[in-house]
């Protein structure tokens, strides 16, 4: 079972899963990495022969799955308990990690990216992450659910088929606290409104539709940050209307598209953030872009202070610019 450890420091859960640790890999290091074509010992491929039980699943007129979700099996949540805090010690706090953690696997072609999806595929993409998204708001003891998307080996990705993550967790993370505190402090009504607003023609502008806003944030902490804002002002993800996801899907392909261009196949995390299942102040649900071109380093580490060498005005200009292109 997998444990949750307070960081008494800092007040933030750390997740301890001696169980990941036996997961088998299709990456090599970069240096070595060969191109291999997808076969059965992938077990996210058709005809792997993992017995897999869907949690979710589409199908085409063939009666062939084209998008499913899994459960992972090497959790780092797990169980149906609510949080239950122990004290150890004078300084050791745990709970059990309860909740959920699945695997959403976009497609049964294991070389299909998210920014060569059509937008029929991202249509089903977003339709069945908002699913789970409302599944893990009727379960009692998930309080907060994570969507991620690791793509290349630098982002953390165990596996190259094209597939994301769902967390399910019985606490609300640090980050998404911190993001809480944000929006109450800021006194010009909404953070990510007035963001959307006042970036609408700014240099770090990178490129919108009707329903989200793109742009290189004035705050970017790494190169070619982006972050991805609906218009529409939702504190919950599953808020929005089935046309805005499916916008937001898009405006995520096309990021990706744009950064493709200009840098090629690079490792990113994409993170969805979302208010708490059942929050009810002040937030504006939005998606994080990150491209893994450096490292964070002991000055990173140490001080939370980070060191982004591309100014987001300089990015942003050529992603614009991948889009003449194109």
């Amino acid at each position: 079972m997998s444990q949750l450890r307070l960081n008494l420091l800092t007040g933030r859960w750390v997740t301890v899963v001696p169980a990941r640790a036996q997961r088998n890999t299709d990456f090599a290091p970069r240096a070595q990495q060969v191109e291999a074509a997808p076969d059965s010992d992938c077990p996210f491929c058709p005809g792997s022969g993992r017995p897999d039980v869907p949690l979710y699943e589409t199908h085409n007129a063939q009666g062939d799955w084209t998008m499913r979700v899994v459960a992972n099996r090497y959790p780092a949540f797990e169980g149906d308990d609510s949080l239950a805090v122990r004290n150890l010690g004078p300084v050791h706090v745990m709970a059990e990690a309860s909740g959920t953690h699945e695997v959403f696997v976009f497609s049964p072609d294991h070389t299909m990216r998210l920014d060569m999806f059509s937008d029929e595929k991202i249509k089903e993409l977003m339709i069945a992450l908002k699913s789970r998204f409302l599944a893990h708001a009727d379960t009692p003891n998930i309080r907060y659910t994570q969507a991620i998307v690791n793509h290349g080996r630098e982002a953390g990705a165990s596996l190259s088929h094209p597939h994301g993550q769902l967390l399910g967790l019985p606490f609300v993370p640090g980050e998404i606290l911190e993001e809480e505190r944000a929006f109450e402090r800021f006194k010009g009504g909404c953070i990510v409104c007035t963001t959307v607003e006042a970036e609408s023609h700014s240099e770090r502008f990178v490129l919108d539709n009707e329903h989200v806003a793109v742009v290189c944030p004035f705050w970017s902490s790494s190169p070619y940050e982006l972050l991805l804002m609906p218009k529409a002002h939702h504190q919950h993800i599953t808020d929005a209307s089935d046309d805005a996801l499916t916008a937001m899907g898009l405006a995520i392909r096309d990021a990706l598209a744009h950064l493709v261009r200009a840098l090629g196949d690079i490792a990113f995390n994409l993170v969805f953030h979302t208010a708490p299942s059942h929050h009810e102040g002040m937030y504006h649900w939005h998606v994080h872009l990150w491209p893994k071109l450096t490292t964070a380093a002991g000055f990173e580490r140490g001080t939370g202070v980070m060191i982004n060498i591309v100014p987001p005005e300089d990015a942003a200009q050529q992603l614009r610019h991948t889009a003449v292109k194109a």
